[in-house]
Protein backbone atom coordinates (compact mmCIF):
# COMPACT_ATOMS: atom_id res chain seq x y z
CA UNK A 1 0.00 0.00 0.00
CA UNK A 2 0.91 3.19 -1.04
CA UNK A 3 -0.06 6.98 -0.30
CA UNK A 4 -0.17 9.87 -2.72
CA UNK A 5 -1.90 12.93 -2.07
CA UNK A 6 -3.68 11.39 0.57
CA UNK A 7 -5.06 8.57 -1.82
CA UNK A 8 -3.95 4.84 -1.32
CA UNK A 9 -3.18 3.01 -4.40
CA UNK A 10 -2.79 -1.17 -3.40
CA UNK A 11 -0.07 -1.46 -5.44
CA UNK A 12 3.63 0.27 -5.77
CA UNK A 13 3.78 -0.94 -9.69
CA UNK A 14 2.47 1.82 -11.72
CA UNK A 15 2.08 1.20 -15.72
CA UNK A 16 2.22 2.71 -19.30
CA UNK A 17 -0.34 2.21 -21.06
CA UNK A 18 1.52 2.85 -24.58
CA UNK A 19 3.66 0.63 -27.03
CA UNK A 20 1.42 -2.55 -26.33
CA UNK A 21 0.95 -4.93 -29.30
CA UNK A 22 -3.06 -4.41 -28.52
CA UNK A 23 -5.73 -3.69 -26.00
CA UNK A 24 -6.15 -7.07 -25.34
CA UNK A 25 -2.09 -8.11 -24.21
CA UNK A 26 -2.33 -4.08 -22.34
CA UNK A 27 -5.43 -5.30 -20.44
CA UNK A 28 -3.37 -8.69 -19.97
CA UNK A 29 -0.61 -6.97 -18.61
CA UNK A 30 -2.73 -5.20 -16.03
CA UNK A 31 -4.33 -7.81 -14.86
CA UNK A 32 -1.51 -9.92 -13.86
CA UNK A 33 0.25 -7.10 -11.93
CA UNK A 34 -1.79 -5.93 -10.38
CA UNK A 35 -0.72 -2.26 -10.73
CA UNK A 36 -2.21 0.39 -9.35
CA UNK A 37 -1.93 3.55 -11.59
CA UNK A 38 -2.18 3.78 -15.49
CA UNK A 39 -0.31 6.50 -17.12
CA UNK A 40 -2.11 7.82 -20.11
CA UNK A 41 -0.93 10.13 -22.74
CA UNK A 42 -3.29 12.87 -23.44
CA UNK A 43 -1.65 14.07 -26.71
CA UNK A 44 -0.83 10.64 -28.22
CA UNK A 45 -4.44 9.39 -28.01
CA UNK A 46 -7.39 10.98 -29.58
CA UNK A 47 -10.21 11.80 -27.44
CA UNK A 48 -12.91 11.97 -29.66
CA UNK A 49 -12.85 9.05 -32.39
CA UNK A 50 -14.03 6.18 -32.39
CA UNK A 51 -10.59 4.42 -31.59
CA UNK A 52 -9.73 6.91 -29.27
CA UNK A 53 -13.12 6.85 -27.25
CA UNK A 54 -12.04 2.87 -27.22
CA UNK A 55 -8.99 3.42 -25.38
CA UNK A 56 -10.32 5.53 -23.17
CA UNK A 57 -13.28 2.63 -22.34
CA UNK A 58 -10.52 0.19 -22.04
CA UNK A 59 -8.42 2.16 -19.62
CA UNK A 60 -11.96 2.76 -17.35
CA UNK A 61 -12.53 -0.62 -16.99
CA UNK A 62 -8.79 -1.86 -15.93
CA UNK A 63 -10.46 -0.39 -12.33
CA UNK A 64 -7.21 1.33 -11.66
CA UNK A 65 -6.39 4.96 -10.66
CA UNK A 66 -5.72 6.99 -14.06
CA UNK A 67 -2.62 9.06 -13.95
CA UNK A 68 -2.74 11.08 -16.94
CA UNK A 69 0.65 12.61 -18.18
CA UNK A 70 1.42 15.57 -20.46
CA UNK A 71 4.33 13.37 -22.21
CA UNK A 72 5.72 14.95 -25.78
CA UNK A 73 5.54 18.65 -24.19
CA UNK A 74 8.35 20.95 -24.57
CA UNK A 75 7.22 23.74 -23.21
CA UNK A 76 5.61 24.66 -19.84
CA UNK A 77 2.31 26.39 -22.03
CA UNK A 78 2.31 22.82 -23.68
CA UNK A 79 2.55 20.96 -20.50
CA UNK A 80 -0.18 23.11 -18.64
CA UNK A 81 -2.88 22.96 -21.67
CA UNK A 82 -2.39 19.10 -21.88
CA UNK A 83 -3.01 19.03 -18.34
CA UNK A 84 -5.99 20.97 -18.44
CA UNK A 85 -7.07 18.96 -20.97
CA UNK A 86 -6.58 15.86 -18.95
CA UNK A 87 -8.41 17.51 -15.86
CA UNK A 88 -11.96 17.85 -18.37
CA UNK A 89 -10.89 14.25 -20.23
CA UNK A 90 -10.58 12.44 -16.45
CA UNK A 91 -11.86 14.77 -14.04
CA UNK A 92 -9.08 13.81 -11.77
CA UNK A 93 -6.57 16.53 -10.69
CA UNK A 94 -3.32 14.50 -10.39
CA UNK A 95 -1.37 14.80 -13.29
CA UNK A 96 2.32 13.10 -14.38
CA UNK A 97 4.32 16.24 -15.37
CA UNK A 98 6.48 16.22 -18.41
CA UNK A 99 8.32 19.61 -19.91
CA UNK A 100 10.97 17.51 -22.21
CA UNK A 101 14.51 19.63 -22.33
CA UNK A 102 16.18 17.40 -24.89
CA UNK A 103 14.90 15.90 -27.75
CA UNK A 104 17.11 12.98 -27.85
CA UNK A 105 17.47 11.07 -24.14
CA UNK A 106 13.79 12.74 -23.48
CA UNK A 107 15.65 14.48 -20.10
CA UNK A 108 13.06 17.37 -18.30
CA UNK A 109 14.45 20.89 -19.07
CA UNK A 110 14.07 21.52 -15.08
CA UNK A 111 13.42 25.42 -15.45
CA UNK A 112 10.50 24.53 -17.30
CA UNK A 113 9.16 22.00 -14.86
CA UNK A 114 9.62 24.31 -12.08
CA UNK A 115 7.62 26.77 -13.64
CA UNK A 116 4.99 24.51 -14.80
CA UNK A 117 5.00 22.87 -11.37
CA UNK A 118 3.91 26.16 -10.06
CA UNK A 119 1.64 26.65 -12.28
CA UNK A 120 -0.48 24.01 -12.06
CA UNK A 121 -0.31 23.41 -8.24
CA UNK A 122 -1.86 26.97 -8.11
CA UNK A 123 -4.22 25.69 -10.42
CA UNK A 124 -5.10 23.06 -7.89
CA UNK A 125 -3.29 20.42 -9.52
CA UNK A 126 -1.48 17.32 -7.53
CA UNK A 127 1.91 17.19 -9.85
CA UNK A 128 3.88 13.68 -10.22
CA UNK A 129 6.99 15.59 -11.64
CA UNK A 130 8.73 13.40 -13.75
CA UNK A 131 12.41 14.61 -13.12
CA UNK A 132 16.25 13.93 -12.75
CA UNK A 133 17.62 12.76 -8.88
CA UNK A 134 19.12 16.23 -9.12
CA UNK A 135 18.71 17.04 -5.73
CA UNK A 136 18.77 21.00 -5.84
CA UNK A 137 15.71 20.84 -8.90
CA UNK A 138 14.42 18.53 -6.42
CA UNK A 139 14.00 20.96 -3.48
CA UNK A 140 12.78 23.44 -6.20
CA UNK A 141 9.65 21.00 -7.35
CA UNK A 142 8.89 20.67 -3.33
CA UNK A 143 8.92 24.05 -2.76
CA UNK A 144 6.96 24.78 -5.91
CA UNK A 145 4.46 22.74 -4.08
CA UNK A 146 4.65 18.88 -5.41
CA UNK A 147 3.95 16.27 -2.70
CA UNK A 148 5.63 13.43 -4.88
CA UNK A 149 9.12 13.60 -6.86
CA UNK A 150 9.40 10.81 -9.96
CA UNK A 151 13.15 10.73 -10.25
CA UNK A 152 13.96 8.28 -13.86
CA UNK A 153 16.46 5.64 -13.15
CA UNK A 154 17.89 5.89 -16.70
CA UNK A 155 16.71 7.99 -20.31
CA UNK A 156 13.10 6.75 -21.16
CA UNK A 157 12.99 3.59 -23.18
CA UNK A 158 16.03 2.94 -22.24
CA UNK A 159 16.48 -0.53 -19.74
CA UNK A 160 19.51 0.60 -18.48
CA UNK A 161 18.10 0.56 -15.40
CA UNK A 162 19.62 2.62 -11.95
CA UNK A 163 22.26 4.53 -13.81
CA UNK A 164 23.29 6.97 -10.50
CA UNK A 165 22.58 5.06 -7.23
CA UNK A 166 24.62 7.57 -5.36
CA UNK A 167 22.42 10.07 -6.56
CA UNK A 168 19.09 8.10 -5.76
CA UNK A 169 20.23 7.08 -1.86
CA UNK A 170 21.01 10.49 -1.75
CA UNK A 171 17.39 11.73 -2.55
CA UNK A 172 15.54 9.51 -0.69
CA UNK A 173 17.64 10.13 2.45
CA UNK A 174 17.20 13.82 1.95
CA UNK A 175 13.25 13.51 1.43
CA UNK A 176 12.56 10.39 3.84
CA UNK A 177 8.97 11.38 4.23
CA UNK A 178 7.70 11.52 0.91
CA UNK A 179 6.78 9.28 -1.69
CA UNK A 180 9.54 9.07 -4.13
CA UNK A 181 8.79 6.84 -7.64
CA UNK A 182 11.43 5.56 -10.13
CA UNK A 183 9.99 6.91 -13.39
CA UNK A 184 11.67 5.28 -16.45
CA UNK A 185 14.52 3.49 -17.46
CA UNK A 186 13.97 0.41 -16.10
CA UNK A 187 14.52 -2.82 -17.77
CA UNK A 188 14.46 -6.03 -15.72
CA UNK A 189 12.34 -7.02 -12.85
CA UNK A 190 15.81 -6.87 -10.48
CA UNK A 191 16.50 -3.26 -11.16
CA UNK A 192 12.69 -2.81 -10.06
CA UNK A 193 13.68 -4.86 -6.84
CA UNK A 194 16.73 -2.67 -6.33
CA UNK A 195 14.52 0.84 -6.11
CA UNK A 196 12.66 -1.22 -3.28
CA UNK A 197 15.59 -1.48 -1.42
CA UNK A 198 17.34 1.77 -1.98
CA UNK A 199 14.05 2.87 -0.18
CA UNK A 200 11.71 3.98 -3.21
CA UNK A 201 7.96 3.79 -2.13
CA UNK A 202 6.80 2.84 -6.05
CA UNK A 203 8.51 1.95 -9.74
CA UNK A 204 6.85 3.47 -13.12
CA UNK A 205 7.75 1.71 -16.45
CA UNK A 206 6.13 1.46 -20.08
CA UNK A 207 8.59 -0.13 -22.29
CA UNK A 208 10.17 -2.97 -20.44
CA UNK A 209 6.50 -5.00 -20.31
CA UNK A 210 5.21 -3.59 -23.31
CA UNK A 211 7.66 -4.30 -25.51
CA UNK A 212 8.38 -7.99 -23.90
CA UNK A 213 7.65 -11.07 -25.37
CA UNK A 214 5.62 -11.47 -23.51
CA UNK A 215 4.19 -8.27 -21.82
CA UNK A 216 1.30 -10.33 -19.33
CA UNK A 217 4.14 -12.07 -17.74
CA UNK A 218 7.12 -9.62 -17.77
CA UNK A 219 4.32 -7.13 -15.71
CA UNK A 220 3.80 -9.95 -13.62
CA UNK A 221 7.70 -10.30 -12.91
CA UNK A 222 7.80 -6.82 -11.93
CA UNK A 223 4.88 -6.85 -9.48
CA UNK A 224 6.49 -9.99 -7.91
CA UNK A 225 9.89 -8.63 -7.83
CA UNK A 226 8.41 -5.47 -6.19
CA UNK A 227 6.80 -7.37 -3.11
CA UNK A 228 10.41 -9.37 -2.86
CA UNK A 229 12.59 -5.68 -2.69
CA UNK A 230 10.36 -4.28 -0.18
CA UNK A 231 9.74 -7.48 2.20
CA UNK A 232 13.77 -7.16 2.00
CA UNK A 233 13.70 -3.40 3.43
CA UNK A 234 10.94 -3.86 5.91
CA UNK A 235 12.87 -7.04 7.23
Amino acid sequence: MVTFYGTEVSSRLMLGTALYPSPAILEQAFRRSGAGIATVSVRREAGTDRAGSAFWDLVRQLGVKVLPNTAGCHSVREAVTTAQMARELFDTNWVKLEVIGHADTLQPDPFGLVEAARILTDDGFQVFPYCTEDLVLCERLVEAGCRVLMPWGAPIGTGLGLNNIYGLRSLRAHFPDLPLVVDAGLGMPSQAAHAMELGYDAVLLNTAVAKAGDPAAMAEGFARALEAGRLGVEA
